[in-house]
């Protein structure tokens, strides 16, 4: 079965290679140094960023603390927020689990060790950029662009030396067939790097400091022809390459329906693109350019639900493992918060939806329903799938912790979620009501104070986020230190179907 590889053994010590023996012994086993090194950062960017959003949520509720410190104000640590989570804990996430499931799926070593430390370590150099710079007020003012040209170059050569790393691994196959997960990894990786460059080709004028080369609504349109594609191609396509790995892997099943996955790959790649002008509902942007991008916004529904049954329909016939398997649960409900994500979104991309939900609390609701929601909670899944293999134990330390960090997060992101629901189709109907004489209804300060309480909702759901990241981290400790030695997880060699690929 191509599909869906056969398992390492835990803690093998040599290479069990049918048919072809391995000459070059380095080759003879996967680079897992480096998936532990992502694995690693993963968690040290995750517990940051969020403990940042957390700090800005706080203060949302409780202004002073900032401290009339201008690193500590809202314009400045959000970015931080931003960029914290998106790159530094989505970002070394995806890298860290694409080269480990290249590996696996093409029974091949990653072709170079030293290209795979440069990728680690430059990735790191530019997430701790970013943690220097932004709070000093270093940042282009866009969104999920912040970052200034040094380090915008610096990305550029680490996301090309990725896709070097990856696509050149995928060359080197030991099948002929491409698992449907390296589909989604490498539009990602390509979607990312094209999405990058275009969106940041700008006119250095001075070591930090540089003008965009587009202005006007041309330049808005890049910006969110970006913005919603990093929604796309990073914190969707990626992830869902983790879905099609883990949950067959996790519940030792194949995938549902293998057809079902091309057609998923191919119409998200199709229609994901031209999404990007649903932010720019109402603006300066031609009409005919916000009306294509709702249309195609709606039209994502179709495929994007159909992903997520794909890997929901996964466990037909094994549905009893969620009562034992937390990490399936993990698996399973970021995939329902990925349908309401999905949903949500093609819902605000209406213009008659959107002028009731845009600049309200409606839209931070939705963000996170995907962020937290789908992108963490699989992450997290993923992480707790592959670490005992990494590690060469047979489980994770603690598995009442898993379960316990499970509904902690998942409390959290509903509080979080709900509360930013309520507050902001609150302030959409506050700020659209009007008098019979044309004035409006309700001033802003009062529009504030009736959404004022669910600022501490949001705080409270956020709280219960971190301190579940917190358990997982020292469990993923823990569990580390329970392996007795490091672990040589060997080359697998290609399942005896994989020939009739």
């Amino acid at each position: 079965m191509t599909a869906f590889e056969s398992a390492t053994k835990v803690g093998a010590s040599a290479p069990t290679v049918a048919g072809n023996h391995v000459r070059d012994a380095a080759h003879a086993f996967y680079n897992d140094k480096v998936v532990h090194q992502f694995m690693v950062a993963t968690m040290f960017w995750g517990i940051a960023g969020m403990l940042v959003g957390v700090l800005i949520a706080a203060q949302l509720y409780w202004p002073a603390l900032n401290f009339d410190t201008a690193w500590l104000s809202y314009g400045r640590l959000r970015p931080l927020h931003t960029n914290g989570v998106i790159f530094g804990f989505g970002g070394t996430a995806l890298i860290g689990t694409s080269l480990y499931v290249v590996q696996r799926t093409c029974h091949a070593r990653l072709i170079s060790d030293r290209l795979s430390a440069f990728v680690f370590w430059g990735w790191q150099a530019a997430m701790v950029g970013a943690l220097v710079t932004l709070p000093m007020g270093l940042t282009q003012g866009k969104e999920y662009a912040e970052l200034e040209w040094p380090l915008d170059i610096l990305i550029a050569i680490v996301w090309v030396a990725y896709g070097w790393l990856f696509f050149g691994t995928v060359t080197k196959r030991k099948v002929k067939h491409i698992y449907v997960a390296n589909w989604f990894y490498g539009a990602f990786i390509i979607g990312v790097g094209l999405l990058h460059i275009v969106n940041n080709l700008a006119i250095p004028a001075g070591m930090w400091k540089s003008y965009p080369v587009y202005s006007g609504a041309v330049d808005a349109m890049a910006q969110w022809w970006y913005g919603h594609n990093a929604v796309a191609f990073l914190l969707t396509v990626g992830f869902l390459a983790m879905m099609y790995y883990f949950v067959p892997k996790q519940a030792q099943r194949p995938i549902y329906s293998y057809r079902l996955s091309i057609v998923h790959f191919w119409a998200l790649i199709s229609i994901y693109m031209w999404a990007g002008p649903h932010h720019l509902h109402y603006t300066a942007l031609p009409d005919w350019a916000q009306s294509v991008g709702m249309v195609f916004s709606v039209i994502l529904l179709a495929p994007s639900w159909g992903g997520a049954m794909n890997g929901i329909l996964t466990l037909s016939g094994v549905w009893h493992k969620l009562r034992t398997d937390p990490i399936l649960k993990f698996l399973i409900v970021a995939i329902s918060f990925y349908m309401i994500a999905t949903f949500e979104g093609p819902l605000l991309s209406i213009k008659t939806v959107n002028s009731l939900s845009h600049y309200t609390d409606w839209t931070v609701g939705h963000v996170h329903a995907g962020t937290l929601g789908w992108v963490a909670m699989i992450t997290v899944g993923s992480i707790y799938s592959l670490y005992p293999r990494l590690v060469g134990v047979e489980k994770m330390f603690s598995t009442k912790w898993i379960d316990a960090h499970f509904w902690v997060h998942t409390l959290g992101v509903v509080f979080y979620i709900v509360s930013m629901w309520i507050a902001g189709i609150t302030q959409g109907l506050m700020w659209r009501a009007t008098n019979a004489d044309g004035t409006l209804t309700y001033s802003f300060v009062e529009s504030l104070v009736a959404t004022y309480p669910y600022y501490l909702g949001r705080l409270l759901g956020g709280l219960m986020i971190v301190a579940g990241m917190c358990l997982m981290a020292w469990n993923l400790y823990r569990t580390w230190q329970s392996a007795k030695e490091p672990v040589l997880n060997p080359v697998l060699a290609p399942h005896p179907e994989s020939a009739r690929a």
